[in-house]
């Protein structure tokens, strides 16, 4: 068991937006991050890298993403395509491509491509219309299920998950294992400090019936 240390208490109804901004970074950690790739209504590809993302229920299967409007509340190509299309894919980024999605984080205009600014390889998406990353290790083609307006400055889109691309030397399709390390999937932390998988451990939850025969042995080695 860990050492009980003392805690600070914040009060989010006496912080600014920034302030709370800050401490939900920093405690939520590590956050999965979802390069997302998108097309506008005349088929011209955006992308754009999302660490507000994570999956949230698989029947039906819906990932979710939060997308920051601009400080003048117009939205972010993601968010306007999505709007247009219904359509975007979610990709995993590996420790491979962190140099790409940083640049697909640089706020270009709309005339401007982002995949094509980083090198990255795209095909035609399957079961939607925006395109897929072959560099990234795993693809999550989505139709807009819901879009949530919680305030001026942030939506959340709800997508479900139509079809998955997952890199074939990283995956049993017999099973439908998929090999974590093989994945190496990063993550964001606080500010701008992210964290590989590679460390990674097994811990199997226990079963009520495990459990009670754990505490009666230790009971009685007690006694």
């Amino acid at each position: 068991m860990g050492e009980i240390k003392d805690h600070t208490h914040f009060d989010f109804g006496t912080l600014t937006e920034r302030e709370k901004y800050k401490l939900l970074i920093g405690t939520v950690i590590p956050r999965p991050i979802a390069l997302v790739t998108t097309v506008d209504r005349n088929g011209r590809p955006n992308a754009g890298p999302f660490s507000f993302f994570n999956v949230l229920t698989h029947d039906p299967a819906i990932v979710a993403i939060g997308v920051e409007n601009y400080a003048d509340m117009r939205f972010k190509d993601t968010a306007r395509n999505i709007r247009e299309t219904g359509e975007f894919t979610v990709h995993i980024c590996d420790d491979a491509m962190v140099e790409e999605m940083e640049i697909c984080a640089i706020k270009f205009g709309q005339e401007v491509n982002e995949l094509e600014q980083a090198g990255l390889h795209t095909v035609p998406g399957t079961m939607v219309r925006s395109p897929r990353i072959l560099e990234a290790p795993a693809a999550l083609e989505c139709r807009r299920y819901m879009t949530l307006e919680l305030g001026p400055a942030r939506e959340i889109i709800l997508g479900q998950v139509v079809g998955v691309h997952v890199r074939s030397d990283a995956v049993n399709p017999g099973n439908l294992h998929i090999d974590q390390l093989k994945m190496d999937a990063i993550g964001r932390l606080g500010g701008h400090t992210y964290t590989r998988t590679r460390d990674q451990f097994d811990k199997v939850t226990q079963s009520p019936a495990q459990w009670d025969e754990r505490v009666g042995v230790v009971t009685s080695e007690k006694v």
